[in-house]
């Protein structure tokens, strides 16, 4: 099964397309080459001689956001067709040369992008060439009605296992549905809707592909051990007469709010209730974004945060309480989410998670707490560059900051804009987006047990 992601990258703005090196050793140095095929494909070369492996890692700029109402779940669906053969790989071929290397290979889609990923020694990087381009440019003769019933039919299955038929599986579907308005591609997941599913053609899916699914579209990054002219004549050999695809104008960011909270209550087959909180935030790398991310960190990363140190630590009413600020590229939210203990009910939480945040909104973090947020999100950036392929490594960094914002190398930019995050800031936010706002309240209750659920 293919995982599917609806987090975006953690990235920061930027323009360059040279190679970069930075002779600090205290800021993160990972040097790579940018250059563009004559038909609009961004390659990026990075050399890491430490191990015998090379890491091919692609990134199409299309997910959920591009999608329409109506027409949803295709990006996601491509990330299943795109491993059942093309033109000249039949069905199966490419995980078994793949597994043969002793490689790995997977993709994630999310709301504004998909990619795909493979790490194989170093003498198996010319055939990861050879699918990656094929998969590329002679997709669509392999995609039969066939292939589309089957893989059609393995996605809606896989979203009735994850969300339809997981305990609180439909808690996403139900808050981007209140969250967006049916316009706003948000309004879905990139799983799509078993009703979309069921009336995508062969020919919408194909139309879909030839829209999106294109070196003008997509960005390629090679990482590991190998000669750099080698590899540029091989990415020539086996991508330069993949045709351009058409332009895809780049989404703008895209303002939300809600002007009163809206509260839902669901049922559901769980043990213990548990409460959603959701609101409109920026988008990705917008003002504010990394202080929402520090404010965060700040509620409940780790057992001194304020939400966990209050609720599961000392009143012990919840078993579990998390926060994040997910800024996507269109618009961003901030959510929480708490589990009570036995006993104990969702008003009691929401009540609690009111007050932490008012607490906030009068009285800024001290220094120290403020630091211990930034050491946490540094720590956990700088541990996912310890790999160089596979979700998060550094082949995947930068196609995400390349896709997102024009440069590769923004590692420490990205990095900076959380330094700066002051505690003033943290006050500010904490009032700018959670004083006098309306927010998603989503309460999921054992069934039968609605006096449970929390109001606003």
């Amino acid at each position: 099964m293919r995982l599917v992601s609806l987090c975006l990258t953690a990235v920061v703005l930027g323009n360059l397309s040279s190679a970069h090196s930075n002779p600090d050793n205290s800021m993160i140095n990972i040097p790579f080459e940018k250059y563009t095929l004559p038909n609009g494909l961004d390659v990026i070369l990075h050399e890491d001689h430490s191990v015998p492996i090379v890491a091919v890692n692609i990134w199409y700029h299309v997910g959920a956001a591009r999608e329409k109402a109506g027409r949803t779940g295709f990006a996601h669906l491509f990330e299943h067709l795109m491993y059942e053969g093309s033109q000249n790989v039949p069905d199966g071929v490419y995980d078994n040369i793949v597994d043969g290397s002793g490689g790995q290979n997977n993709g994630s889609t999310g709301f504004d992008r998909t990619n795909y990923w493979l790490v194989v020694p170093n003498n198996y990087v010319e055939p990861a060439l050879w699918l990656e381009s094929d998969r590329m440019g002679f997709l669509l003769p392999g995609i039969t009605q066939e292939r589309l019933d089957l893989q059609r039919d393995v996605v809606k299955n896989e979203r009735r296992q994850n969300y339809e038929n997981q305990p609180y599986g439909m808690s996403w579907v139900k808050i981007m549905e209140a969250m967006y308005p049916p316009d706003v591609p948000y309004n879905w997941l990139p799983i799509g809707s078993q009703e979309d599913l069921t009336a995508a053609s062969l020919q919408d899916v194909k139309d879909f592909f030839r829209t999106f699914y294109s070196p003008s579209n997509a960005s390629l990054c090679i990482g590991g051990d190998f000669d750099p002219a080698e590899m540029k004549r091989l990415v020539a050999e086996y991508f330069s007469d993949v045709p351009a695809g058409p332009d895809v104008p780049r989404p703008k960011p895209v303002t939300q709010t809600l002007k009163e909270t809206k509260s839902l209550v669901l049922e559901d087959n769980v043990q213990l209730p548990r409460l959603y909180m959701f609101w409109h935030t920026p988008a990705a790398f917008q003002p504010d974004d990394a202080d929402l991310s520090i404010m965060a960190e700040l509620l409940t990363n780790g057992k001194n945060s304020r939400l966990y140190k209050a609720l599961v630590y000392e009143k012990q009413i919840a078993q579990d309480v998390d926060a994040f600020q997910e800024g996507n590229e269109l618009s961003g939210f901030f959510g929480i989410i708490a589990t009570a203990k036995p006993g104990h009910t969702l008003a009691e939480l929401h009540q609690e998670i009111m007050a932490e945040l008012k607490k906030l909104q009068t009285s800024a973090p001290s220094d120290r707490e403020l630091q211990r947020a930034k050491n946490g999100i540094r720590s956990s950036f700088v541990y996912r560059l310890q790999t160089i392929g596979g979700f998060g490594g550094k082949t995947d960094q930068l196609n995400a900051y390349n896709i997102w914002l024009g440069d590769p190398g923004k590692f420490n930019d990205d990095l900076e804009r959380y330094q700066k995050v002051s505690t003033s800031g943290i006050k500010r936010v904490a009032n700018a987006y959670f004083k006098g706002t309306g927010y998603v309240l989503l309460s999921i209750v054992p069934k039968g047990k609605l006096e449970l659920q929390a109001r606003p």
